[in-house]
């Protein structure tokens, strides 16, 4: 099953989802063909996660003081 991302575009009153040619000829979907869609909502998800180590610092020394002591074993 193929994940491709696409954007939702106002088309009249609706949102309508233009899948890629190049997807619609691999996949071999034709013109008033229905499709079962899976929405995953993308959003600010990076941004998230680098937001919740706001405030969480590391001493670079010692963490690379580490590193050394355990290559050398």
């Amino acid at each position: 099953m193929p994940i491709i991302e696409v954007k939702a575009k106002r088309w009249g009153n609706s949102l309508g989802l233009l899948v890629p040619s190049a997807v619609a000829k691999r996949e071999k979907i034709k013109e008033n063909q229905n499709l079962d869609i899976i929405i995953l909502h993308r959003g600010k998800t990076l941004e998230k996660i680098f937001g919740s180590l706001k405030g969480w610092k590391i001493d670079t020394q010692k963490a690379l003081d580490e590193l050394d002591r355990e290559e050398d074993g």
